[in-house]
């Protein structure tokens, strides 16, 4: 049972009590797969389609089932949350269907598309600089100074909960299908949908080793898990990836991390750019440069996945400039002709 949950680590109770709270505002994403991209890697590849999810990702399912347990009588007062962007629309697109103000804080470089879709949901966006201030201390003092109920992205066991609900309609839906998967790759930031995926699958599907995609130059849990201690990003290091450029992975996440994950792989933003094309060509889906991380690491680093049978692949988010999308199309198009 949760009773802080910032101390206190989700059990899988808690994502079962989340998948109901959830059950009319969340999609049920379809698994998608593809012949070619079967044939190219060799072995059956199933996609979680979190980038045709309501917001445009996973986290508004963590977003929803935190704000389910704040007080009634606090609701009243909003929420806050600092984001680079998914997680901004989750919180306001939670608060707008609560009724309650919501305000986010938001790096000053986040793309524009997922800016102005949360000022759309009706929340109020602070913008900071990602370089020299601190997006915590930030939130923090709107929280004390408004009463508001701070969520944050991934050290929240009710976050984890609701983030662990894509991997649980996964694992589901290939049971039906008589599918068992060999690996899942997920990738990271803070690492509540990582966090959420271990727990899912040490109880409902232990054959599954589960692998970390991240940045190179944010490798952070890949290199957490090699050392056995949360290791910090050195600062200053930029990636496409918006999405996944949290300092370190989180106090209340890695614990949970590092007993589930087998192993951590890191992409180039070239890797990204071609995941995305192909995402696109095969799928036909928009996913932006976070959310195509996991299939970037399967692509780029297919020898280093377990196992020769089914793998699931997280596609997290479909939030994305035009711009950048377009050229990430053209990369990966002038990357196949070569």
């Amino acid at each position: 049972m949760i009773v802080d949950p910032q101390t206190d680590p989700p059990a899988f109770q808690d994502v079962l009590d989340a998948r109901e709270a959830l059950r009319h505002v969340a999609y049920r994403t379809p698994l998608l797969r593809s012949d070619d991209i079967d044939r190219e890697l060799g072995r059956p590849v199933w996609f979680k389609t979190e980038c045709l999810q309501r917001t445009g990702s996973f986290k508004v399912r963590g977003a929803w089932n935190r704000c389910q347990h704040i007080p009634p009588a606090e609701l009243p007062r909003g929420v806050v949350a600092y984001s680079s962007g998914n997680h901004a629309q989750g919180v306001a697109s939670a608060a707008q269907r609560l009724g309650i103000p919501a305000t986010i804080v938001m790096p000053a470089d986040a793309p524009a598309a997922k800016r102005i879709a949360t000022e759309g949901y009706g929340a109020l966006v602070v913008l900071y600089d990602r370089s020299s201030e601190s997006r915590e201390a930030i939130g923090e003092e709107i929280q004390s100074r408004t009463g508001a109920t701070l969520i944050r992205p991934f050290d929240d066991a009710w976050v984890i909960a609701g983030q662990a609900t894509a991997t649980l309609e996964a694992i589901e839906d290939a049971d039906e299908l008589g599918v068992q998967f060999d690996a899942m790759l997920c990738p990271a930031s803070g690492g509540g949908l990582l966090a959420g995926a271990a727990i899912v699958l040490a109880e409902r599907s232990k054959q599954t080793a589960l692998h970390v995609a991240e940045p190179q130059g944010h490798d952070d849990h890949l290199r957490s898990l090699e050392q056995g201690v949360v290791v910090e990003n050195a600062p200053g290091f930029r990636s496409i990836a918006d999405a996944l450029l949290a300092p370190q992975p989180g106090n209340l996440t890695f614990p949970i991390t590092r007993r589930h994950v087998r192993s951590g792989l890191a992409v180039s933003d070239t890797d990204i750019q071609r995941a995305m094309y192909t995402s696109f060509r095969c799928l036909k889906l928009v996913v932006e440069p976070g959310g195509a991380v996991a299939f970037a690491a399967l692509r780029s680093q297919s020898a280093s996945v377990a196992g020769d049978g089914p793998v699931l692949v997280m596609l997290s988010g479909g939030n994305v400039d035009a711009a950048l999308f377009s050229d990430a199309l053209a990369i990966g198009a002038a990357a196949e002709r070569t």
